[in-house]
This record gives structure tokens, C-alpha cells and sequence, in this order.
């Protein structure tokens, strides 16, 4: 019985609260970049201010989709399905147990 394979579910607990800096960080990278291609842009500098916009996105892109990926990695989580069946017996058992004890001093009263 011990070679058995363990079921087991995945749970992402990810929250829009834990990227939401990082979307943050990301609006002003790339506001930043607008900025800087509108300072940049003229009739003489144009291939600057392009070459500006895409040096920001593709140094900063890399960094930004690191952060979000590690972050969601980190908020997967492997639980046995055993394990949760129990837990979800247990709060069966004392949502019954409150009803019934409800019930009891409702009949009592």
C-alpha cells in the first residue's frame, strides 16, 4: 500500500493585491519611455527616440515578467487530496453540529 501515487490538487492563491505593484512598476517604466521618446523626438533625432523606447522595453521587460513569474510560482501550492477531503469532512461535521445544536435550542426555547 505504501507504493500507492498520492493524489494531490493545485491551488493558486494568487491575488490581483500581489501584482499590483508590479503593474505599477510597469506603467511608469513605460511612461517613462513615452516621455523620454517625446523629449528625444525631432526632425534630427527621431531614430534616437525609437531606439530609446525600445533599449527601456527590452532592458526592463525581462526584469518585470522575472518578478510576476516568481510570484506566481510562489503562490502555487500542492495540497493531497486526502488531506483536503478531511478538512472539508470536518467543516461538514461542525456545520452539522452547530445546525443540530441550533435545532435542539430552538426546540428547547
Amino acid at each position: 500500500m505504501d507504493n500507492e501515487l498520492q493524489k494531490y490538487k493545485m491551488i493558486c492563491t494568487l491575488k490581483f493585491g500581489d501584482i499590483y505593484g508590479q503593474i505599477i512598476v510597469w506603467l511608469i517604466v513605460i511612461f517613462i519611455s513615452l516621455a523620454t521618446t517625446l523629449a528625444l523626438w525631432s526632425s534630427s533625432r527621431q531614430i534616437y527616440a525609437l531606439a530609446t523606447v525600445g533599449i527601456v522595453l527590452v532592458l526592463s521587460l525581462p526584469f518585470l515578467l522575472f518578478a510576476f513569474v516568481t510570484t506566481l510560482l510562489n503562490r502555487i501550492e500542492f495540497v493531497p487530496v486526502e488531506a483536503e477531503e478531511e478538512l472539508s469532512r470536518r467543516a461538514v461535521r461542525r456545520s452539522a453540529a452547530r445546525a443540530s445544536g441550533q435545532e435542539t435550542a430552538g426546540a428547547a426555547g
